[in-house]
């Protein structure tokens, strides 16, 4: 999930030596069929290009980047260029968000090629790092570790992992930072042709977008962040301050779910839905669902809804049909969509500990964790520990860690941010601190909203606000204060219907609505 220690590079600092530079343009790409099926049904192109394993030293290897396009479809007269995606993660694969631009209101992405890809390690990039697809398994060790015994076990399992991962991983370890991609998406808008990118960023994904203003901002022409990572706290920090974000919108879920009894029948308020949430987690570590869902699939099935606010009627019919009748299907196949089983299904799992692993520092002492732990779990309970196992890995990572850049954009060209309110896996004080730190930015805000990264999904202040941007550059006019640029109205949750007692299958387009914009777990 996510923080920011260490002292800092200068702006001034290039992020590796002179001589790292690339002293000849990469080749241009080449473009072909892609072998998606919904990337092929939206007329998008894909290719790769091969980058140094190591700026520093070029000769020392190659990895290969998957990239993927879908042109402009507007008049070459009313053209804007490139605009370059990332998902989020860190390893979210990003080649399905080449069809982004269908998704804007008023055709205003139609003037760019948006530009989708693979990060080094992630996807179809090659190589592609999978350490050991057990950790994402079904049934496994409680996260809160009630007795020594589980404590150490979960310790063994971190560690191992990250044995794994060193195995696995090899000399790609020590060059998958945030710095190693910005570096790579020189190398893409080189590729490419160009002088300026556009960039649009969600989540992790808008980390990116800041280092790469930062440091390169006359090469940067418009730039959208949405769900706005916090520079300060990469990343320790950082996944101790969603915690509590984290406990207040899964309040916000019950809350919903109590106020709709009639439908899911899992109490009459938030606070009986939450007491039927971890009465249902004590008889799952008892005796498991199906004998596969046990507490910790429960919790990370359900944190999806911490995430989305548009999938809370099917999170609740998943979670009505556990509880009621017994039934973990709806609940399995939420989790799987977020922890696949299959060859590679540990690829964002990976990536995400081998990038935020060697981003900053991290303490190496478990006793300082477990005293963070202890302590935030003592009023934000419902993912703290699952939290810390998740990064635990980082502990014993084995690879190197770098210094993050201060991010500045001072420089920077107008920028949108985009924040909801209560956004768990961003927190606003992050984009107000993004806001800060690029005074030409304009955030938008959705006020009193759940949803992390939630553009493009149909709120018509939000989206508008984009639409404009991306055709004009026009931004709203910048606030005094301390405070969002522009209020809007917030996505909600789709009212259920009394048919929504049984799970809803969630089928292709909802699985692929939910990785494109997965945050940080």
């Amino acid at each position: 999930m996510t923080a920011l220690m260490a002292s800092c590079l200068s702006l001034a600092m290039w992020p590796y030596p002179a001589d790292a530079r690339p002293k000849d343009p990469p080749a241009g790409i080449s473009w072909g069929a892609c072998d998606d099926g919904s990337l092929a049904s939206a007329g998008a192109q894909c290719g790769t290009i091969s980058v140094p394993l190591d700026y520093r030293h070029p000769q020392s290897g190659r990895v290969t980047l998957a990239l993927s396009r879908v042109q402009h479809t507007s008049p070459d007269a009313q053209y804007q260029g490139v605009m370059l995606t990332n998902p989020g993660g860190p390893g979210g694969s990003g080649l399905g968000l080449a069809t982004l631009g269908g998704y804007v209101p008023d055709g205003a992405g139609s003037t760019y090629d948006w530009i989708g890809f693979d990060p080094r390690g992630v996807g179809a990039s090659i190589p592609s790092l999978s350490c050991d697809v057990a950790i994402n398994g079904y049934n496994r060790p409680y996260y809160v570790p009630q007795t020594p015994a589980l404590e150490l076990t979960w310790l063994n399992r971190s560690r191992d992992y990250a044995r794994k991962c060193g195995t696995a991983g090899g000399a790609l370890l020590d060059h998958v930072t945030t710095l190693d991609t910005v570096q790579d998406m020189e190398s893409m808008r080189q590729a490419l042709g160009v002088s300026q990118i556009n960039y649009y960023g969600f989540s992790y994904g808008t980390y990116i977008g800041q280092v790469y203003a930062t440091l390169h901002p006359e090469n940067v022409r418009r730039l959208v962040l949405d769900g706005v990572i916090d520079p300060r706290y990469v990343w320790y920090q950082s996944n101790l301050d969603q915690d509590p974000a984290f406990e207040r919108t899964i309040h916000a879920f019950f809350d919903w779910v109590g106020k709709r009894d009639s439908i899911y029948h899992l109490g009459v308020t938030g606070d009986a839905v939450s007491r039927n949430y971890y009465a249902e987690a004590e008889k799952l570590r008892q005796a498991p669902a199906g004998g596969i869902i046990g507490p910790d699939e429960l919790l990370d099935a359900l944190l999806d809804a911490a995430y989305y606010v548009l999938f809370w009627a099917d999170d609740a019919a998943a979670f009505a049909a556990l509880v009621n009748g017994g039934d973990p299907a709806g609940i399995k196949e939420i989790y799987d969509i977020y922890r696949p089983q299959g060859a590679g299904g540990d690829n964002e799992n990976a990536m995400y500990l081998a990038t935020e692993c060697t981003d900053a520092e991290w303490p190496r002492d478990w006793t300082r964790w477990k005293i963070d732990t202890l302590r935030v779990s003592l009023t934000a309970p419902f993912e703290t520990w699952g939290n810390t196992w998740f990064n635990a890995p980082c502990m014993t990572w084995p690879a190197k860690s770098g210094t993050p850049v201060k991010v500045d954009g001072g420089k920077a060209p107008p920028a949108l941010l985009i924040n909801d309110t209560y956004d768990a896996a961003t927190p606003f004080s992050g984009a107000l601190e993004v806001r800060r730190r690029f005074p030409r930015a304009a955030l938008v805000e959705g006020v009193g909203g759940t949803m992390h990264a939630g553009s493009l999904f149909g709120d018509s202040c939000i989206d508008g606000t984009v639409a404009t941007y991306l055709a004009t550059g026009a931004l709203p006019p910048r606030a005094r204060g301390n405070q969002s640029d522009k209020k809007c109205a917030p996505l909600t949750a789709p009212e259920p219907s009394a048919n929504s007692l049984a799970p809803q299958s969630a089928g292709q387009a909802q699985q692929q609505i939910r990785l494109r914009l997965r945050g940080h777990r």
